[in-house]
């Protein structure tokens, strides 16, 4: 079966086959107007199941073009295994074949096996070598677009899942969310981190930020000592601080050493869980099948009598029906969200139950999460009505859309931040100068969750903007 893998290197595999339904992204007014009932504009008349099955092998061909980018990156967590023709033995003890996910057979060597904090060897011999450079920015953009395309792939199989082969489906989507959910964790471990230092510096009065954070094997952890006004990951050529207030206060530097070994030791979790998801027998079965995807899309008997030559009394199967359906589920889930209360600056609403004992997550922040994740299952129906090509998924979204997701990724962003300075402030025996400060901190990040949900609302309620 991995001999079948499309190689996306090679000119043949690049794209999918053209189709005549998803060769280019639809034009006609904005894509959106999902609060009044507008499936959004942009997709074409033709949105049949020929612009369905266009758009997964798109997203499938990009899925296997971001692991070739990821393998060849070689550095940092989630350093796939070898895709195409492996030449090249690693040197890990782990060696075994891989149903490589690009192109051919590969075979990887311990691509499970660590070298060091953040490094590994094997994947077919190309990295794990100390004159090997790291280019942690590679290594990011190319988990990013694997997860990017994943997602697209599993929300697809979702909204359109009447026309897919259902055991096939149901099969697909929870594995292809384990996999772009267990990639996703060590970056989402060292942003919280990013985004509490830098709060942690602004409301200290501080000018001297600490540097983003790099997501790959370079970053270097480092704890403060008691009593060092410094906090962890801070350069040496940062912007030199106010006279007034330039350093931070002990128990701010505290509260920022106690958050970095905390969500550190959480990050290097997720590195070595990364590591053995993507060497696991079960991450190559999902390799394979996205592989085949690329190739072959698996329909139900609906959608297969669909995509043959139609008959002259038998009309193509339309993917808007199912599309508005995903709509729906999203009107429906913002039209329970208090978006009248969340209309009103510094309502407060975000800080009840802000000294609650129970550590579980806010129940007010479920709503918001879910209809986050509506919102997405929506704009990726769009994108498959659209036919839209897998670069370029972004250009015929209504802009309303995407900065409606933007401020709730903002919100969960803020919410897991808040939780994490939470759980930190829960550590026994801290000094009572560090609690108050990582609950200053809390306090702070829920107030970024009450101007989050501001910003929804405020972009959700504007009409979209209409061509003529």
């Amino acid at each position: 079966m991995a001999q079948r893998h499309l190689d996306p290197t090679q000119p043949a595999a690049t794209a999918p086959p053209p189709h005549p339904t998803s060769a280019s992204a639809g034009t006609g007014t904005s894509a959106g107007a999902t609060a009044r009932g507008d499936a959004g504009a942009g997709p074409r008349a033709d949105a049949d199941t020929d612009a369905l099955v266009g758009y997964l092998r798109a997203q499938a061909t990009e899925f296997l073009r971001a692991l070739r980018r990821h393998r060849e990156s070689g550095t940092g967590a989630g350093n796939v295994p070898a895709t195409g023709p492996a030449t090249g033995a690693g040197t890990g003890p782990g060696a075994k074949k891989g149903a490589g996910a690009g192109a051919g057979t590969g075979t990887h060597a311990g691509a499970a096996t660590r070298t060091g904090a953040g490094t590994h060897a094997g994947a077919n011999g190309a990295y794990g070598g100390p004159d090997r450079a790291a280019a942690p920015a590679d290594d990011v953009d190319a988990a990013r677009a694997l997860r990017r395309a994943a997602r697209r792939i599993s929300a697809t199989l979702h909204t359109f899942q009447p026309l897919l082969d259902a055991d096939w489906a149901e099969e697909m989507r929870p594995e292809l969310a384990w996999l772009s959910g267990t990639l996703a964790m060590e970056h989402a471990y060292a942003s919280r981190l990013e985004r509490l230092l830098q709060a942690l510096h602004r409301l200290s009065g501080s000018t001297a930020f600490p540097a983003p954070r790099p997501v790959g094997r370079s970053t270097v952890t480092t704890t403060v000592p008691p009593g060092v006004s410094a906090v962890p990951s801070v350069p040496a050529t940062a912007h030199p601080a106010s006279a007034n207030r330039g350093n931070l206060t002990v128990g701010a530097a505290k509260a920022g050493a106690l958050l970095d070994r905390q969500l550190t030791l959480a990050r290097t979790r997720a590195h070595s869980t990364a590591l053995q998801a993507l060497g696991s027998s079960r991450f190559h079965a999902v390799a394979d099948k996205v592989a085949l995807l690329a190739s072959e899309v698996p329909l139900s008997s609906t959608g297969r009598g669909a995509a043959a030559a139609p008959r002259p009394d038998t009309a193509p199967v339309d993917l808007r029906p199912l599309a508005t359906a995903a709509q729906e589920r999203l009107t429906d889930a913002v039209a329970a969200l208090p978006l009248v209360t969340a209309g009103s600056p510094y309502n407060a609403e975000a800080l009840v139950h802000g000294l609650s004992p129970d550590p579980a997550p806010h129940p007010q922040d479920a709503p918001w999460h879910q209809v986050r994740l509506l919102l997405r299952l929506h704009r990726y129906a769009l994108e498959a009505l659209a036919g839209a090509a897998a670069g370029d998924v972004d250009d015929g979204t209504d802009v309303r859309l995407l900065a409606a997701g933007e401020a709730l990724n903002r919100h969960r962003d803020a919410a897991e931040a808040a939780a994490a300075a939470a759980q930190a402030a829960r550590t026994p025996r801290i000094a009572p100068a560090t609690a108050y400060a990582l609950g200053v901190l809390h306090a702070d990040q829920r107030h970024e969750v009450e101007a989050a949900r501001y910003a929804f609302q405020h972009s959700w309620r504007k009409e979209p903007i209409r061509l003529p």
